[in-house]
Order: structure tokens, then sequence, then C-alpha cells
């Protein structure tokens, strides 16, 4: 089914029980991104033009858009490759910080690269690098660094976490 037919089949929205709350209540911010390995087991990390440490492929969630959709279109967009994204890693909690809200964090699976060809969109990356966890850790946030050992765990176990700013609950 298509998310217009859900909708649809979802029936009317319930009614606001104090008008205007809707618009009053908080935001949060969330994105996807996606785990890439190669063969020999090493996350591909990008180098972004925007911030100073690594990051996975993936990026914000657009209004009306699923993570799991962002994490698709951030991915052909960032590196040029409509894969096939799998199943769901980890949902990790950011707390606020700085001018940033509060956000949660999708990681899902993008499975394993063969002899990668990258087209990395230059005002997003200018670099990319496949490494272990290990030797990526010097150039992560510490949370990143959690949340993608989360999802490292997760492939290896089969069942996604949740995480509070990287650590397990």
């Amino acid at each position: 089914m298509d998310r217009e037919s859900d909708l649809v089949a979802e029936g009317e929205p319930e009614k606001e029980f104090n008008p205007g709350i809707a618009a009053r209540l908080p935001r949060k911010t969330a994105a996807g991104g996606a785990l890439i390995r190669d063969r020999a087991g090493r996350i591909l990390f990008l180098e972004p033009t925007y911030k100073p440490t690594l990051d996975i492929p993936g990026g914000i969630v657009e209004y009306d858009e699923s993570p799991y959709e962002a994490c698709c279109r951030e991915v052909k967009e960032e590196i040029g490759l409509d894969l096939e994204i799998g199943r769901l890693l980890v949902v990790d909690w950011v707390p606020a910080h700085g001018p940033w809200s509060d956000a949660l964090a999708f990681v899902f699976d993008g499975g394993v690269l063969d002899a990668p060809t990258l087209t990395l969109d230059p005002t997003e990356a200018r670099a990319y690098h496949f490494l272990t966890l290990t030797e990526a850790v010097p150039h992560l946030r510490p949370s990143m660094a959690r949340r993608l050992t989360a999802a490292e765990l997760s492939l290896a176990t089969g069942h996604p976490a949740y995480t509070d700013f990287g650590r397990a609950r």
C-alpha cells in the first residue's frame, strides 16, 4: 500500500482537544543514515564540507518524509548510488546541544559494496574513507562512535537497538 492509501485507511484525523495545541507541541529533528561497508567490514565514512568530524552517508529528514526515505535520498545525493537500504539497526535519541534541538537518529543497514565507484556531491563531502570503527573513533564525536558501536552490534545479533546519546537502554 502507498502512503496516500494508508492515510485514507486511517480515517479522519482526530480533532485537537485544545484548538491550536498541535502547533505548540515541541518538534524534534530526525535523521536517517546508512552503515555501508566494504568486503573487509570497514565502514564508509564521509568528510563533510560543513563540519570537522567524519560522518556516515545520510542526513536530515524533510517535512513529511520518513527517516528511511531520507536515508535513501541522502545516500543517493551524497555518494551517487541508488542502494537497497536494509533493516533498521539503531534509533538513537540525541539531546539538545547549542543551537540544535534534540533529535532522533536512525541508522539503517546500507549493505556491502564491491569495488565501489562513488560520486561525491562536492557541496556535501570532500572525501570518503573505508575505516574500521577503531580507526575512525579519533575523527568522530563520542556519541557517533557509541551509536556506530551499537549499529555494529545490531548487525552481529540481528536485533535493532535503542540508545540515548549512543548509550544502550
